[in-house]
């Protein structure tokens, strides 16, 4: 009885050392994300009026350059903004990119976790001086 005793309070004390070795205090966040999102370092997406590419840039900032929905991106874009942030939304994985050009603000939503399984991956927000919403369209992903 106190063989199996013994065995067994050194199994659990090789297990907590296993375990306490696995164990990072201090985990690595990725663009101030959390653990759980991977965020693309460029996506283009495509709604009914917009080619839309966001880029990840060195400095850690993101870029917004956009074009008409027909246009090629290969186009000199009709719209650049520079200093986009990314902001995490709640702890499900969803996030946007919102870029700010002379008070008017564009967000870009990924949207992971939704109510309809029939939702867009991305949303195209554009919120005028006022906070008025000027453009709401879903947009679908062209690359990622």
């Amino acid at each position: 009885m106190i063989k199996k005793l013994l065995l067994g309070t050194l199994c659990i004390a090789q297990f907590s050392l296993i375990s306490a070795n696995d164990f990072t205090p201090n985990p690595i966040k990725d663009n101030g994300t959390g653990y759980f999102q991977n965020v693309p370092k460029s996506v283009i997406i495509k709604t009914k009026k917009f080619k839309v590419r966001i880029d990840k840039q060195p400095n850690g900032n993101y870029l917004y350059q956009s074009w008409g929905a027909n246009t090629k991106i290969t186009a000199k874009p009709a719209m650049i903004i520079s200093n986009g942030e990314l902001i995490p939304d709640g702890s499900g994985g969803n996030y946007y990119f919102e870029f700010n050009n002379n008070g008017t603000i564009y967000q870009v939503w990924r949207n992971y976790l939704t109510a309809s399984a029939k939702k867009a991956p991305y949303t195209l927000v554009v919120i005028d001086q006022n906070g008025k919403t000027i453009v709401n369209q879903d947009a679908q992903i062209v690359k990622n």
